[in-house]
């Protein structure tokens, strides 16, 4: 990401599902895996160009939890690049100052790649700069049931009264406790559909798609949907006179 990026252009908190890895490798007749192995590349031009751009929070899904339905084989070679990419890029982001976060449901994981989790995650926890979050093994349905079990076992143990219960407290218990809800989702790769992510705090997102293939989404594809991003009246309920009126940021 270039300094040719306006300020009002650069959204707080950008949420991606990096979708097309295989449609990419099969369209150059190469193995599934091997559009993995470019998306990592194309991961790696974003997280830069988004911590550049002063993009406070970036969201990947890199992992569903319906993705253990793919074939074995792949969701094996997944596993293996999961581990090999995060050896890899853990001191690069250390030095950019990214904090990095894993949400999902790490138990469906092996130990050693739950170990290598907590240590990027420790490694990382000083960091004050952009956040970085890696949605794996995550789906939004379970991201609000976990939620939904820790308030009523609150409830049960008398620490939360259940008539004063909000949003903002069972946003609270959601993973993505701490940050901004996301202003800007991305999916890449043509389909038009939110795949089971972050489906509680996408509720006033600018929704951008593009048919651009993930491992071909580079720094000016990232611009091309800040900029689109920037177009948009967000209007949150409210009319456009409102907005324009200035009584919503």
């Amino acid at each position: 990401m270039t300094n040719t990026t306006p300020k009002d252009a650069v959204p707080r908190h950008v949420a991606i599902v990096m979708d097309g890895n295989g449609r990419w490798a099969k369209a150059r007749y190469l193995p599934r895996l091997m559009g993995h192995h470019r998306g990592v590349e194309s991961a790696r031009k974003v997280i830069r160009g988004c911590s550049d751009a002063g993009v406070e929070c970036l969201t990947l899904f890199a992992f569903s939890s319906e993705n253990w339905r793919r074939p074995e084989e792949e969701v094996s070679g997944l596993m293996s690049l999961f581990m090999s990419a995060l050896e890899r890029e853990a001191a690069a982001l250390f030095r950019h100052n990214v904090k990095m976060c894993f949400i999902g449901d790490r138990s469906g994981f092996s130990a050693s790649l739950q170990e290598k989790i907590q240590q990027v995650e420790a490694m990382t926890a000083t960091c004050t700069g952009m956040r970085l979050l890696i949605a794996a093994n995550y789906g939004g349905r379970w991201d609000i049931l976990q939620a939904v079990r820790a308030v009523a076992s609150q409830i049960a143990a008398g620490e939360v009264d259940m008539a004063t219960l909000d949003e903002a407290a069972f946003s609270r218990l959601l993973s993505t406790d701490g940050v901004p809800e996301p202003d800007l989702f991305i999916r890449t790769g043509g389909e038009k559909r939110i795949s089971n992510f972050l489906m509680w705090q996408l509720a006033y997102a600018e929704l951008y798609f593009t048919d651009v293939l993930w491992p071909e989404f580079d720094e000016q594809c990232l611009r091309d949907a800040f900029q689109d991003f920037a177009r948009r009246q967000r209007r949150f309920g409210m009319t456009g006179e409102q907005v324009s009126g200035g009584k919503h940021a």
